[in-house]
């Protein structure tokens, strides 16, 4: 058996231990490999993520299963997929979800309609400092159709980077259509209006240079609340709340509002992590879940949205 170490934590204030490899318990039908989960029983149950390449836990009702995790362990039998996550409470029926590993998503973007355009600023902006922060192609798919599917002619984006989304967004708006696109960043503006005036839609995105909660702040003063049909955020993780609020302002009843990273990289489910933005971004999750005015679902896509219909 492989000797490891093993760490001590606190989930809700209960200890518990885990390691990097264990032996599988002898009434199971299969031995220990680095592909396979074990779970334990905690007082946070979380949903586990089952994966040769993986181990990340989700919120949920259930048990962690983790890739080597040790703490008074039974086995989860083998499934036919190890690449899935299955939610162990048992009123789920067992449930087993697709999990997303490196071969798969290269499936996925193989089967993503990204127009010439969006390809080229894409791999622009990927030779820049900072890329990671550009939404995946399939992120922008998502955001185009749910434009085309409202009808929307009216929309807001929050954090613009180099423009990949916004420009998603324009491509598919109406004449006449109008994207508000709230950058705070010159240098990244620069890059996303050359790929606005080359793909012919500059006239339908007014570009706000500043920070983003002034210039919604000054939208409302000016009397355009409940006229926007969809907005998009991705900016600050701090300022999600506040954004959040002026646009339910903006925004007209029946309309959408979109917030990217809500899973930030899976951080808002391990108890370990609590740094600032991690923190923010969890409270304002919890926020979402009780707040009345809007329907929501969260979907894995990319670093995790949430789609949110103002009532």
């Amino acid at each position: 058996m492989k000797q490891v170490q093993t760490v001590e934590f606190e989930v809700e204030g209960q200890r518990e231990s885990s390691s990097d490899a264990v032996r599988s318990p002898p009434d199971t039908d299969f031995a220990m490999s680095s592909g396979l989960g074990f779970v334990h029983q905690c007082s946070n149950p979380l949903i586990a993520l089952r994966s040769p390449r993986h181990s990340i836990p989700i919120p949920a009702r259930g048990l962690i299963v983790s890739r080597g995790v040790a703490c008074r362990l039974k086995a989860l039998k083998s499934v036919p997929n190890s690449d899935t996550v299955v939610v162990a409470d048992e009123s789920y029926g067992r449930k087993e979800v697709i999990s997303v590993n490196p071969r798969l998503y290269d499936y996925l973007l193989a089967n993503t309609r990204e127009p010439k355009i969006l390809r080229e600023l894409r791999e622009e902006t990927a030779t820049r400092h900072g890329s990671q922060m550009q939404v995946s192609p399939d992120q922008a798919q998502l955001l185009a159709m749910l434009v085309q599917i409202m009808g929307a002619e009216k929309c807001i984006e929050v954090g613009v980077y180099t423009g990949y989304s916004s420009l998603a967004v324009a491509l598919v708006l109406p004449e006449g259509g109008q994207l508000v696109a709230c950058e705070r960043d010159a240098k990244s503006l620069e890059v996303a209006q050359r790929y606005y005036d080359r793909a012919g839609v500059s006239e339908k995105v007014i570009v706000k240079h500043g920070l983003a909660a002034d210039t919604l702040k000054s939208l409302v003063q000016n009397g355009e609340a409940s006229s926007y049909d969809f907005a998009f955020v991705d900016a600050e993780k701090k300022m999600y709340q506040d954004y959040f609020e002026l646009l339910l302002q903006l925004v007209r009843v029946g309309g959408v509002i979109v917030m990217d990273n809500v899973l930030w990289h899976g951080r808002v489910a391990d108890p370990l992590i609590n740094d600032s933005k991690t923190i923010s971004i969890r409270n304002f999750n919890r926020k979402l879940m009780e707040d009345d005015r809007v329907s929501i679902s969260m979907v894995p896509i990319g670093d995790g949205m949430t789609i949110c219909r103002k009532r």
